[in-house]
């Protein structure tokens, strides 16, 4: 009997993240009434985030009414960030959020595997390779056999490799395979201790004009295809199915991707790939029972619930409760574990909106460290005539537990508080894919039962156990924080189980250029009143680090206190990683609390071992004092104070002739020409700049969604071009450049250790005044010559760079910082 649990339970027993609870109104309840009366199921495949199609799962989910999910393979972590600096894990979890948002909107669900987005790959072999194909494989034969689609849309052809993105085809290839052995019993036995063998019925791609040669060749195509007009209108929501799409797709906040809603017809084509073939080209499901009929006894079930459709008041719809109630019991007799748990937990739900049943458990504080006591304020209440009684309530993880057997009479607040001691050997909150160390390729996860959701599972909750028309129905809910904003109003924050103590580096990365000492500062945070201890920075014996370690004192729960050490380097150039640990009672803390925080997200907080990188640096530099347009996010301005420059960030409203002329070169931040609409207006004053004897470098954008046409002083075009090897041989074109001698003299050695890529969006095509610096190109490949481009502007020097400073610095990569130093300084 507990085969399947384990696989069901996990899908909806996950954390929402702090999200307000959801309250529906009386559509809402119908319309969840018509999903827990249809029984069929679609899984949506593509590789990253933002590549789903939010009108089709939206259509799906809200025309078809059926239980329908994205699949991506990766959380996005090796995109770029257009809101903040955070990339790689970071941003993987912004992402996930992002994603979770956009599934609440448009009514899907969300699941991942552990492949970690490690980058742009240019074909699916590259990909597999850096992947491991197999481990990726399983996890997606398991998200067939946990979720049980019966159709599956691939957003990508798995016959065209090498024409766009390696993990979109990856994606769609992973996908037929997987489709192929998922109802194979004999593969990946190991995961049939949870889930059963299980086999799609039909799989589809999901094509359009822009997968053929010009729109007469997929007309013609189209009379093939099956193809179905998506832009319902929903009375009941007052929104067209494309204006729910376009709110669900503007979730994607960190890739820029606000949509404007539409109205009116609008077409979806898809090819079969797999299965059963279709004779009604407009009916996915032709050929599959979506009734209460396709389960063994769930005629008599459907018998009773599509009455409760047909009969549905929307002025009342506690009104359906005692049917829906004889449907619960008769649902709990279903003999198939799937359907029994997964028609539980959707009928659970529209017992608890038609109730007008409210069950909440929230913390006087955001946090809580394992041994600690706090107080938990419940609050039950039923907005019905309905008989409910609260039998009890029951915290995890120390399962305590009151008996209050209240009948909870029709809009009358129950209220209580408990007292919740957090066990000892309680688990930190954090995101299980970033508890083990990751590989460039793959996330570790260990623990079978995790490996898809899309989050870590509450591990703080309160049970509320009810008796509703004599029936009793367990609630298992979050315990949240949540508090009054003068502005934004109530407030709903997660509730995190964090160490006693955490560790902030104010650097993650130091960079010495020379042989004088720096100080690092540390700051010591208790999570849990006062706190008494000792801090050591630990180095390799190539590193000095004084003193050896230092005691500190906290009086109060949320104080800190800031430890400064002086770290010598050594006098040749290194690299090394400086671990802090701090000891209280015998205990060690070595990690630290890492707060992310964006207006569309709650409250994120990821551990992280407190590690600081620190390399000796071999390098020169000419010019003090720069200025820092910045652009769509990045840590470029405090890399370059790392090496000694004075950084001064402009906004593009300072910028005019007589602020630029104080400074020895100006630096726009990556997609500064994307992202930043007053450059438009303020490029002539750059140019001037430059005219007049200044150094402009302008980072990578993309040749797509330009503010202006005119980005150079010269002519200059932007392409797609871009090397993702970063191991990449790279030629000097023009040796004697002098970006390339001074002041630092480059060679082979500066372009080893890179990470991820060497550079995006290089230039494609430029006037002749411009001199290509380094030529470069992945395996296959003709040799890219426009990564680097120098040309004499009047008295100064204009630099396009497509080379990702963005992602070296933050690693500390030696030759990217002397590059760019010599860059600051050509003209000096």
């Amino acid at each position: 009997m507990r085969k399947i649990f384990f696989g069901i339970l996990l899908l909806f027993i996950t954390t929402a993240n702090a999200q307000a609870p959801e309250k529906w109104s009386s559509a809402d309840i119908y319309n969840n009434i018509k999903k827990l009366n249809f029984l069929g199921s679609v899984l949506y495949v593509a590789a990253h985030p933002d590549d789903e199609n939010t009108r089709m799962i939206s259509y799906l989910s809200n025309a078809k009414h059926a239980r329908t999910a994205y699949l991506s393979l990766t959380r996005g972590d090796g995109g770029q960030n257009l809101i903040g600096s955070e990339i790689g894990a970071q941003l993987g979890i912004i992402r996930t959020q992002e994603l979770l948002a956009a599934r609440r909107i448009d009514g899907g669900e969300q699941f991942f595997t552990r492949a970690n987005d490690f980058g742009y790959s240019k074909n699916p072999k590259e990909t597999l390779q850096i992947w491991n194909k197999d481990t990726v494989l399983s996890d997606v034969v398991w998200i067939f056999r946990k979720f049980r689609p019966d159709v599956v849309i691939n957003r990508f052809d798995h016959r065209t490799p090498g024409s766009t993105h390696g993990h979109h085809t990856s994606s769609a290839m992973l996908s037929v395979e997987a489709f192929e052995l998922s109802g194979n019993d004999q593969k990946y036995q190991d995961q049939l201790k949870y889930v059963e063998a299980y086999q799609p019925k039909r799989m589809f791609f999901n094509t359009s004009s822009w997968f053929y040669d010009g729109q007469e060749a997929f007309q013609e195509a189209a009379k093939k295809l099956t193809s179905f007009d998506i832009g319902t209108y929903y009375p009941l929501k007052g929104l067209s199915n494309p204006e729910i799409a376009a709110l669900s797709r503007s979730e994607h906040k960190s890739q820029g991707f606000g949509s404007s809603g539409s109205r009116g017809k609008q077409m979806e084509y898809l090819e079969l790939v797999k299965g059963d073939s279709i004779q009604n080209k407009n009916d996915l499901f032709e050929g599959i029972d979506t009734t209460w009929s396709r389960i063994d006894g769930g005629e008599a079930i459907g018998k009773i619930l599509y009455d409760v459709e047909e009969n549905f008041d929307f002025s009342d719809p506690s009104k359906s409760l005692d049917k829906l109630v004889e449907a619960y019991q008769l649902i709990q007799n279903i003999k198939d574990d799937y359907w029994r748990e997964l028609k539980t937990s959707e009928i659970e739900d529209i017992i608890y909106a038609s109730s007008g049943l409210f069950l909440e458990a929230r913390a006087q504080q955001p946090t809580v460290t394992p041994g600690e006591q706090l107080s938990i304020n419940l609050e039950a209440i039923n907005r019905s005539a309905a008989g409910v009684i609260l039998k009890s309530v029951a915290l995890s993880p120390n399962d305590a537990a009151i008996y209050p057997n209240e009948s909870l009479k029709s809009n009358e607040e129950w209220n209580s508080e408990m007292q919740f001691s957090i066990p000892n050997s309680a688990k930190f909150t954090n995101a299980y894919w970033l508890e083990k160390e990751q590989e460039v390729g793959m996330y570790h996860v260990d623990d079978r039962k995790l490996v898809g959701l899309p989050e870590t599972p509450e591990n703080t909750t309160a049970t509320f156990t009810i008796f509703i028309n004599g029936m009793e129905i367990e609630y298992q809910k979050p315990i949240i924080f949540k508090y009054t904003d003068d502005v934004k109003g109530e407030v709903y924050e997660n509730f995190d189980i964090v160490p006693a103590v955490s560790i902030s580096m104010e650097d993650q990365v130091l960079i010495f250029s020379d042989e004088q000492p720096k100080e690092v500062s540390i700051l010591v945070r208790s999570n849990e009143g006062a706190q008494s201890g000792s801090l050591k920075l630990n180095g390799d014996q190539n590193w000095t680090v004084k003193p050896e370690k230092q005691n500190f004192s906290i009086a109060t729960k949320g104080g800190t206190a800031r430890l400064n050490f002086t770290v010598s380097a050594p006098s040749e150039q290194n690299e090394s990683t400086l671990t802090a640990t701090a000891t209280v009672n015998g205990k060690s803390f070595d990690q630290s609390l890492i707060e992310i925080d964006y207006d569309h997200l709650s409250n994120l907080n990821l551990l992280a071992p407190a590690e600081l990188k620190v390399v000796q640096l071999d390098i020169r530099k000419k010019g003090e004092n720069i200025a820092y347009i910045e652009g769509a996010g990045d840590v470029v301005p405090e890399s370059l104070e790392q090496i000694g420059y004075k950084v001064t960030r402009l906004a593009p409203s300072q910028i005019s002739a007589s602020a630029l002329q104080r400074f020895d070169a100006v630096v726009l931040g990556i997609r500064a020409f994307n992202v930043v609409e007053e450059l438009k207006f303020r490029k002539t004053a750059l140019f001037d700049y430059v005219k007049n004897g200044g150094t402009l470098i302008v980072q990578y954008n993309t040749n797509r969604g330009l503010i202006t046409d005119d980005i150079a002083p010269l002519p200059l075009q932007l392409s797609r071009d871009r090397v993702t090897d970063e191991f990449a041989d790279v030629t000097f074109l023009d040796p004697n450049n002098p970006v390339l001698n001074s002041p630092n003299k480059l060679n082979s050695a500066d372009f080893e250790n890179w990470v991820q890529e060497r550079g995006l969006y290089f230039a494609g095509s430029w006037d002749e005044k411009f001199t290509p610096v380094l030529s470069m190109n992945d395996e296959g490949e003709t040799p890219k010559t426009g990564s680097l481009l120098v040309a004499k502007y009047g008295k100064g020097y204009y630099i396009y760079s497509g080379i990702s400073f963005f992602r070296q610095f933050p690693a500390a990569v030696p030759g990217a910082f002397r590059l760019f130093a010599n860059l600051l300084s050509i003209g000096k």
